[in-house]
């Protein structure tokens, strides 16, 4: 990303979301992996890997992959 994609508004977003990955035991990529198999509409979800622990490490997010009505309420409102 360039570096005026980033600002201080889409970090704090970022860190909130991953308090509600950790809160799930889960990574962020994780939880976003998730999020999108969540997505009724969605069906599949293609992950880039450039080395095989990532690929692993995207699989163990298919061991929870169901969403609490409130963290769908908080991710709704951190992601608007």
């Amino acid at each position: 990303f360039p570096s005026h994609d980033i600002n201080p508004e889409k970090i704090e977003k970022v860190r909130a979301l991953n308090q509600i990955a950790e809160s799930r035991n889960q990574s962020l990529a994780q939880m976003a992996i998730a999020w999108t198999l969540h997505n009724k509409a969605v069906t599949s979800c293609l992950i880039g890997a450039s080395r095989p622990a990532q690929i692993d490490d995207s699989i163990v997010a298919l061991n929870n992959l169901e969403f609490s009505a409130e963290e769908i309420t908080k991710i709704n409102k951190i992601i608007a």
